[in-house]
């Protein structure tokens, strides 16, 4: 879904980015029948990212009575927490002169996040009769020394290089399956597995530190999406720290669709609400941190729309 706010004409334009989809309920209790308690707003999205796009629809609302010169750009988008599909849709039909993703942030304005890359490593045996060692060849038996170098990369990058706002890269074994039945030589055993990166961090990077701990297994790189960030001077980061009313920026450990935006080169930031549950079985955002990000969105689009 894509709305404008239009402008007299002759300003700069402010997109306003969230997420309509959310993950899954199964662990939940009544995830969709919205609670509030104490100030807080209870159900699947209300956190990440529901309450946030609604203090983006209202203040694009607000927007288009404050006789702006530029547009004020609404995008509420699919498929986040997968492919991103609706963001990449979006960047195809929309420009603009800069970008706030409405992702919670506790309030902070986030400058930088990290980057993620999806691999599976395959290793391979040969099938054979468990009482015929001479025949077969055990590929579970080989995983383990491939799990072994990933555990020694995960310890090299956590004590490596880090971000000043994101820390290290990591990286973790996810899912793991292999063999026929306890009786026989296992042929195959394939490992999905994640690696966290660090804005700069390529996926040639990735791919070649990968085959170096998996030896003369093969390894697939699945998807990689490059973690991002905007220089801390940037005048789309003082106008937001401004209306904030802070003087600190932060990074967040987790991926957005920001970096997807900002690769379009479009100035971008992250800026949400106070919360917590994100992907977990209780979940709630603060409903008076929503009205200060409605807050904070319209004087950003004053200081940016003027």
């Amino acid at each position: 879904m894509i709305g404008i706010a239009r402008g007299s004409g002759g300003g700069r334009s402010l997109l306003l980015n969230a997420h309509l989809d959310t993950v899954g309920t199964d662990a939940m209790d009544a995830p969709f029948d919205a609670r509030v308690e104490d100030g807080r707003l209870y159900g699947r999205g209300s956190y990440d990212m529901k309450g946030a796009l609604a203090a983006a629809m209202l203040a694009a609302a607000d927007a288009a009575s404050m006789n702006l010169a530029g547009d004020v750009i609404l995008t509420a988008v699919a498929d986040e927490e997968v492919a991103s599909v609706g963001t990449e849709a979006v960047l195809g039909r929309v420009r603009a002169d800069a970008a706030i993703v409405c992702e919670p942030t506790e309030l902070q304005v986030a400058v930088a996040h990290r980057g993620f890359a999806g691999f599976e490593i395959e290793t391979r045996g040969v099938a054979a009769h468990g009482s015929r060692p001479d025949l077969g060849v055990d590929a579970i038996a080989k995983m383990g020394h491939v799990l072994v170098a990933l555990e020694q990369l995960d310890q090299r990058l956590q004590a490596g290089r880090r971000h000043p706002l994101v820390g290290p890269g990591s990286l973790h074994a996810s899912l793991i399956e292999g063999g026929q039945e306890f009786s026989s030589y296992p042929e195959r055993c394939l490992l999905t597995g994640e690696r966290r990166t660090l804005p700069g961090e390529t996926g040639a990077e990735i791919e070649r530190d990968l085959r170096a701990a998996a030896g003369d297994a093969e390894v697939r790189l699945l998807v990689a999406r490059d973690g991002f960030e905007v220089d801390e001077g940037h005048e789309l980061v003082r106008a937001v720290v401004a209306a904030a009313g802070t003087h600190a920026v932060v990074g967040v450990p987790f991926w957005t669709d920001a970096a997807l935006v900002a690769a379009a080169g479009i100035p971008t930031l992250l800026f949400g609400p106070i919360g917590a549950g994100a992907h977990a079985a209780v979940e709630w955002v603060d409903i008076r941190s929503l009205q200060r990000c409605r807050e904070v969105y319209v004087a950003t689009a004053a200081a940016v729309c003027r």
